[in-house]
């Protein structure tokens, strides 16, 4: 079982303190796993590797432009989150799924790509990138944190996926994408020509969780 909390537009600092005490809870056994789902007011977060380059503006002029930058524990190089984009954040136990941590990876692009096809879109990978593609340009970004348990044996989930479903993606160049030059970027808004109810990609995407992990989805509380 795993817990689907929607919780509207959350700043991302608060977001992230949010992870934080819920993974310590899920560790000492009270909570259960779940997934955060929610969108961020402009920000560009800088992953453990990242590089100081991807940054194509001065940290005064994000600054005057309303983004927040943040530095953060996940893996990966600097991506960007906005309102429009559905963050995910799955904080899962992964003591109970073999703690595979490159099969974590593949089985949340396998949910992305099985909930993106029953919205009308072919996705796909991109090797030795992580994410969901269209041809040559990125629809869904992944970073994610392994947090090793102290009292329960495994890893437990931080972070997760960024599915760009109605994103301006002007925003995208500000900064080099997943320090990744020679690809672009999209949106199913883009791919499909028409808007996409963000309420309906949430249930998409719980649902391709669900049936990739085994797990049943069982529905938190929501935002006000």
């Amino acid at each position: 079982m795993f817990e689907v909390y929607r919780l509207g537009r959350v700043p991302y600092r608060k977001a992230w303190d949010m992870q934080k005490e819920r993974v310590r809870q899920i560790d000492e056994g009270d909570a259960s796993n779940q997934l955060l789902l929610l969108e961020h007011p402009h920000t560009i977060t800088l992953g453990r590797g990242s590089h100081a380059e991807h940054l194509l503006l001065s940290s005064e002029e994000y600054a005057r432009r309303g983004i927040d930058v943040v530095e953060i524990d996940r893996g990966g190089d600097v991506t960007y989150h906005g309102p429009g984009q559905l963050v995910g954040y799955p904080l899962f136990h992964l003591g109970e799924q073999g703690n595979d941590a490159h099969r974590y990876l593949r089985d949340l692009e396998e949910s992305l790509i099985i909930a993106l096809r029953r919205l009308g879109i072919e996705g796909e990978r991109k090797p030795p990138y992580t994410g969901v593609w269209v041809g040559d340009e990125k629809v869904a970004a992944i970073g994610v944190k392994f947090n090793r348990g102290r009292r329960r044996k495994g890893y437990i989930t931080s972070h997760g996926f960024a599915l760009n479903v109605c994103s301006d993606l002007t925003y995208f160049d500000l900064i080099v994408p997943c320090g990744i030059r020679e690809y672009g970027v999209t949106s199913m808004e883009r791919l499909l020509g028409r808007k996409v109810p963000m309420g309906e990609v949430m249930d998409r995407v719980v649902e391709g969780i669900s049936r990739v992990f085994g797990w049943e989805a069982v529905e938190g509380a929501r935002s006000s």
